[in-house]
């Protein structure tokens, strides 16, 4: 595996090298990791994977391999004498419900940030950043990619444009040196990225520093973005994928989610080496199906699996996703900006030329004309998606729709998605936490702001102002604001997924305050 990512970093050309590259939990305790992990020596996998050595790692492991063996081996006191658990991020803070929603918004910005990053490469598994940054809360005690976009909404309504700049910093750091930005800044996280929001985030900083000029500033870590995602699409062929691209058979390029291990995820081992056993697949497969849809984000949907709607016939790597394509139809046009700002005609061009054909490609694969809906696509079938998922708005909210198109989304969400508490990520439950009945922020977010573009302003609000009233009421019942909701009835709480509902929360607060400046102003909350 390590091999693997220094040969991807040499062919990307950036400026990560092979001492770039830390090893992982599961490579520096062979052995011990997998002892731990399928032991529950912690009731969740993510515990130990974040845990601190009190000691180097080859002194753990000679001591672990030294004692294992012996009578009255206890692997638990073991792990206790050996390493310092992570603490939940803003455990120990207590909200105040009479001081107000917003006061309470405000007052997470600083129990979610953290500072700069110090510890000794070995100790841990974070990958240390240069510049403080915005945790999501709770057991997420790093940076998530596609999450911090969200919380930088928020970061920007509260006029904190320090912080937006240090964490698009941090993003364009791990760009330099990993050649891509991880999914989170962990070690075991090395082997894929997310949903690639950071030419959403530059314009935001833009906008926020109001220079049209800082898009120039990071424009060498958007090429680098863009030639993570596209590695290999110039020899392939037809009908075929490597990596993250695939050539549809008329030649026509998009791009799928995709992780360059197939093993186990670290983070949730045990509940992976469980998964496969019950699933038809080789386990390789099945893992890098797994790993691929959580480089998506939506970890875990009905929306990555077969007929059967389980787990185990997961498809994610045969799937060409309508989002992950819109955005990066806009990481294209970012990139044909920063080359006009520059006055290269010919490269700002042979971008928007890029765009155009990805847009050309996303309306011809992706738009289910007879149910008047954005689908994936499955590039080995050669067919659409039958499911229908919150992913439809992603045309809208990037202007790949057209005007008859975004009319039937528009009718679809009120129809089949409008809840009582905001818009429900997909008409299908399965116990998935990215299912019906829950809701996510960012997918409200990108909901709205796409209605908003075509002018379906009266159906935005309505999700917006739905939205705000659910977390709000949480809020005054619990203190607290959530991962993810249950909009459908709102008086029970989100469930599914692979670990307990979780509170902080980065981008639900971000979300939230954008909403309720532009939608409830008037509201003191």
């Amino acid at each position: 595996m390590r091999k693997l990512f220094i040969a991807v970093l040499l062919i990307l050309g950036g400026a990560a090298t092979a001492q770039s590259i830390p090893p992982s939990p599961r490579q520096l305790y062979p052995g011990l990791f997998e002892a731990v992990q399928l032991g529950r020596v912690y009731p969740d996998n993510k515990t130990f994977v974040d845990a601190v050595a009190k000691r180097p790692p080859a002194d753990v492991m000679q001591a672990y391999l030294q004692q294992k063996g012996t009578p009255g081996f206890d692997l638990k006191a073991f792990v206790a004498a050996h390493f310092i658990p992570p603490p939940a991020i803003g455990g120990e803070y207590q909200s105040r419900v009479d001081a107000g929603l917003r006061h309470h918004l405000d007052t997470l910005w600083t129990v979610l940030q953290r500072q700069p990053d110090t510890l000794a490469r070995g100790a841990s598994s974070l990958l240390p950043l240069p510049r403080p940054y915005i945790v999501p809360g709770g057991r997420f005690r790093e940076v998530y990619y596609w999450d911090s976009y969200f919380t930088m909404l928020g970061l920007a309504e509260s006029k904190r444009t320090s912080v937006i700049r240090d964490m698009v910093d941090n993003f364009a750091y791990l760009l330099d040196t990993y050649g891509f930005i991880p999914n989170g800044n962990r070690t075991y996280y090395l082997t894929r990225s997310q949903p690639p929001f950071f030419a959403k985030m530059v314009t935001l900083l833009a906008q926020e520093e109001g220079d049209a000029k800082t898009v120039l500033r990071y424009q060498p870590q958007l090429l680098r973005e863009y030639t993570y995602w596209m590695a290999g699409a110039e020899t392939l062929a037809p009908g075929t994928a490597q990596d993250r691209v695939v050539r549809l058979p008329k030649g026509e390029l998009l791009n799928r989610y995709y992780d360059s291990s197939d093993q186990p995820r670290e983070e949730s081992y045990a509940e992976d080496v469980a998964a496969a056993k019950l699933s038809s697949q080789p386990p390789a497969q099945f893992y890098r199906n797994v790993r691929a849809a959580a480089a998506s984000g939506w970890d875990f949907s009905t929306r990555w699996f077969g007929a059967d709607g389980k787990l185990g016939s997961i498809q994610t790597t045969d799937i060409v996703p309508v989002d992950l394509n819109c955005l990066l139809y806009y990481l294209e046009t970012t990139l044909a900006n920063s080359y006009q700002l520059q006055g290269n005609t010919a490269q700002a061009n042979a971008f928007l030329a890029k765009a155009q054909s990805r847009k050309n490609a996303i309306l011809a694969y992706c738009w289910d004309a007879k149910a008047g809906w954005f689908v994936d696509y499955n590039f080995r079938t050669q067919l659409r998606s039958p499911q229908h998922t919150l992913a439809a708005v992603y045309p809208l909210e990037f202007g790949i729709a057209t005007e008859p198109q975004a009319k039937r989304i528009a009718k679809g969400l009120q129809r089949d998605f409008l809840e009582a508490g905001g818009l429900i990520t997909t008409r299908r439950g399965g116990g998935q936490q990215w299912d019906a009945p829950n809701a996510w922020a960012p997918l409200q977010y990108m909901a709205i702001d796409g209605l908003e573009r075509y002018q379906q302003g009266a159906l935005a609000r309505t999700v917006a102002t739905r939205w705000i009233g659910l977390n709000s009421e949480v809020f005054e019942q619990t203190g607290k604001l959530m991962e993810k909701y249950n909009v459908v009835d709102t008086k029970l709480k989100a469930g599914g997924g692979e670990y307990p509902l979780q509170d902080g929360f980065g981008w639900t607060n971000g979300v939230l305050l954008k909403l309720m400046n532009k939608y409830t102003p008037e509201k003191s909350f």
